[in-house]
């Protein structure tokens, strides 16, 4: 018995060496992450081109408030189709080719959107686009999850949010640039160059290897080792993650991990998940779901999607400066982002979050004076403006700083292995569901309480927002992914659950031997 304590120990020095304590990065790790995070700068590189589009569809197609909002919020409406369906169908088929079906959607979206002569069918080409943001919404962090090394998830399974602000960024620059052309060409080029990378990402899916984890769930163990060889620093790495892997995988399944398990495609998550859940599992619930839920009720959304309007209620109403301000709330978020994907594997995930929370709700407040200053002045002085749009571009970037990074590294790493796929399906659907809502009723409801009331509103939401973070959402940071569970287990708990682990390690190797 001492032999097998003494080996079990080795075992975890090594590990702490390659998997918690290694400075580097595996290239083809970084390439993979890369590719899967691609699909996300269609999503972003949608909602930023839209805002311009948008103000140009409706001189020419004659559209009214009600038909803008119904194209704008359709979008996170539908992608909870695609965040709905996506679970299922990445434990079915796969995560790799659920990120081919993803691009395929995009594409077809795209060129439905660009080529639509009324509105009906560029709604519908909308809707199909939502889907395809649903399946990419969940995948990307997923896959990007289950192929990284604790010490470097953080940064990886934030690339999707990277990729999304990037294209967000490269909307507004393409509005810019295309504002000039006439108003029944620029909008069709705007939302139609979204095809470009939906081709490339398909190509692109053939450098991808399938999720090792995935893999074990499904009995191919020997596939999975393979992929692990290719992602880790050595062999002796990928043996050890993938003995921690099995040995995970078996724990959810109840049995041993062969190739009886190729028919295993997720059945019963559901019922687990919202029927019969064990206090771990409604813990994890309450988290991924609450964080979602405040990422949009904060309505970052909205502002992205009618930042114009927005900033033409600050005093610009040229559309060459309404581009140009834009633009400038696209950089402010691309650096936020960049900050927050290279320091949350340093500082954790909650500091990070919290300080975001914090800064959005006091930018927030700060532009709802600013909006109620100006709606009682006549003259409209250039400091309240110059207020205003800092204001804004704050606000934005706080998101991109915290919740828009965190959310979605946070949701990808929570769930065990079992139930993350359609777990994380679960949060981001209520994610798009809330930004949907958010976005369809924003101009309605500026309307009622003006600019400045909404604001105020979101500020209220955020404060509400960053005590439920204090409270119910435990550091992640440099955990391996089968670690994370026990940080949601019952307190009295822990000493027996970690005992019972090294005690089913040690008889696995002893069996072994």
């Amino acid at each position: 018995m001492g032999h097998e304590i003494e080996s079990q120990v080795e075992k975890e020095a090594v590990y702490n060496d390659f998997g918690h304590g290694s400075t580097g990065l595996n290239k083809y790790t970084l390439l993979c992450a890369l590719l899967a995070s691609t699909n996300s700068i269609i999503i972003g590189y949608d909602t930023g081109v839209m805002s311009g589009a948008v103000l140009y569809i409706k001189e020419n197609l004659k559209i009214t408030s009600v038909q803008e909002e119904i194209l704008v919020g359709s979008l996170s409406v539908l992608s909870l189709i695609g965040s709905l369906a996506s679970g299922k169908t990445s434990d079915y088929i796969g995560r790799r080719y659920t990120i081919a079906l993803a691009a395929a959607t995009f594409l077809v979206g795209a060129l439905l959107m660009g080529f639509a002569p009324s509105f009906p069918l560029l709604l519908v080409g909308r809707i199909v686009t939502g889907i395809g943001a649903g399946f990419s919404l969940m995948i990307s962090p997923v896959y990007t999850a289950e192929i990284s090394p604790a010490m470097k998830r953080g940064f990886l399974t934030s690339l999707p949010e990277v990729f999304i602000v990037s294209g967000i960024l490269l909307g507004y620059i393409v509005n810019y640039s295309l504002s000039g052309l006439p108003q029944n060409i620029n909008w069709r080029l705007m939302l139609g160059l979204a095809a470009i990378p939906a081709v490339a990402i398909g190509f692109g899916v053939t450098a991808m290897p399938e999720s090792p984890r995935w893999l074990v769930m499904k009995g191919r163990t020997d596939e999975a080792k393979r992929v692990l060889v290719k992602i880790s620093d050595s062999c002796q790495e990928a043996e050890l993650r993938l003995s921690e892997i099995t040995k995970a995988a078996a724990m959810d399944l109840g049995q041993p991990t062969t190739s009886n398990n190729s028919n295993w495609r997720g059945k019963g998550v559901w019922r687990e998940l919202l029927l019969s859940p064990s206090r771990p599992v409604r813990r994890i619930l309450v988290a991924a779901i609450g964080i979602n839920f405040f990422m949009q009720a904060s309505g970052n959304d909205a502002v992205l999607y009618y930042c114009p309007e927005v900033f033409k209620d600050a005093g610009i109403h040229s559309k060459r400066e309404l581009f140009g301000v834009t633009v400038m709330m696209g950089a402010a978020k691309a650096c936020c982002v960049l900050i927050s994907a290279l320091c949350s594997d340093r500082f954790g995930r909650r500091p990070i979050l919290l300080l975001g929370s914090i800064g959005m709700a006091v930018s927030a407040a700060v532009l709802g004076l600013g909006s109620k200053f100006l709606e009682h002045s006549e003259t409209k002085p250039l400091w309240v403006v110059i207020v205003c749009i800092v204001a804004v571009c704050a606000f934005v970037a706080f998101f991109s700083l915290g919740l828009g990074m965190i959310t979605w590294v946070y949701t990808s790493e929570i769930f065990p292995l079992r139930l993350r796929a359609q777990g994380t399906a679960l949060a981001i659907s209520v994610n798009r569901l809330v930004s949907g809502v958010v976005s369809m009723t924003f101009l309605t409801i500026s309307d009622k309480i003006t600019f400045g009331g909404i604001f105020f509103v979101f500020s209220g939401i955020l404060v509400v927002g960053s005590v439920f973070f204090y409270f119910f959402l435990p550091e992640t940071k440099n955990k391996g992914l089968e670690e994370v569970w026990a940080l949601f287990e019952d307190k009295d708990k822990d000493e027996g659950t970690a005992n019972e682990r090294n005690v089913m390690l040690l008889l696995s190797d002893a069996v072994k031997k």
